[in-house]
């Protein structure tokens, strides 16, 4: 089965590479700049009908969520278009897609975990433009699994967890927001599940199958619990920490406003798909140790 992705040094695609590595039966395909340009939608279909998969896993994305709110003409292309012209050249090969959404489709104000029927309210472009997207894929192609995560890590390029382990090697004391909730996603995580649900889809015609899902990481944490959990790892194995100041949102201003509850219920992916993803915190374990790891050789 050879599955192409979009982009190249995404932290999922570089996941979905190594991970699919693990598969004999499985070939991942990045493609990306410069063959795929995703700002460049009028090219879009024929760069990916060239290809010819036989899935295609939609994963490049515009995620930079402030530079988002000036950027929007990027955003718009990238976030709102691109899947759209995805979609059709899926729909013109008669092959599936796995689309990668977020948990920034919501405005945060629910008590509880989300669920795919809660109605969407972006609070800004980034969040805006990614649900935009979903509904231009939904339109192109009815042969779609559309997959929401959020909070996303991962030993490759930049997240937070990294960001937390690189600013620990010079203070002892950080101060993290403690009022937004969500659900820390390993990278790593999310190509495994993505591998499945890409196996189902194509070998599967049930159109239960298809859809939206939530797809994140098993339990919950503020940012705040997420640093002490990512330095509590690392102290264990000699590696750096600090110290963690909770603070409100409203202490560290950004220029765009992010949801207080990112909480995603998963059941449904866990029901239909037969996907649950690992607990957090194992998963953060790991992350951090690589990390490490790495930093070391």
């Amino acid at each position: 089965m050879r599955i192409l992705v979009t982009g190249r040094e995404g932290q999922v695609v570089t996941a979905l590479v190594e991970r699919g590595a693990l598969h004999p039966d499985i070939v991942i395909e990045p493609l990306g700049r410069p063959d795929l340009d995703l700002a460049d939608t009028a090219a879009i279909a024929a760069a990916i009908v060239a290809a010819r998969p036989d899935v295609i896993v939609s994963a490049a994305a515009y995620t930079a969520v402030d530079l988002a709110e000036t950027e929007t003409a990027t955003a718009h292309a990238v976030n709102a278009l691109a899947p759209g012209e995805i979609g059709k050249a899926a729909a013109h090969l008669g092959v599936p897609v796995v689309h990668l959404s977020t948990d920034y489709v919501f405005d945060g104000s629910k008590a509880a975990p989300y669920e795919e029927t809660d109605p969407v309210a972006p609070l800004g472009v980034y969040g805006a433009t990614k649900r935009e997207g979903e509904v231009a894929l939904a339109a192109a192609t009815a042969d779609h699994a559309i997959l929401r995560t959020a909070w996303v890590y991962s030993p490759f390029g930049k997240n937070f967890l990294k960001t937390m382990l690189r600013v620990a090697m010079t203070r002892d004391h950080l101060t993290v927001v403690d009022d937004q909730v969500g659900n820390p996603t390993s990278a790593l995580d999310i190509a495994d599940a993505v591998i499945t649900v890409a196996r189902n889809l194509a070998t599967r015609s049930d159109p239960d199958l298809r859809g939206v899902f939530h797809m994140t990481g098993s339990g919950e944490a503020s940012w705040a619990d997420f640093a002490v959990e990512i330095f509590d790892v690392s102290r264990a194995a000699h590696g750096p920490s600090a110290e963690v100041k909770r603070i409100p949102t409203r202490d560290y201003p950004t220029p765009a406003k992010r949801p207080a509850n990112s909480r995603l219920d998963c059941s449904r992916l866990a029901r239909i798909h037969g996907v649950t993803l690992p607990d957090w915190k194992i998963s953060t374990a790991a992350v951090v140790r690589r990390a490490l790891d790495a930093a070391q050789s």
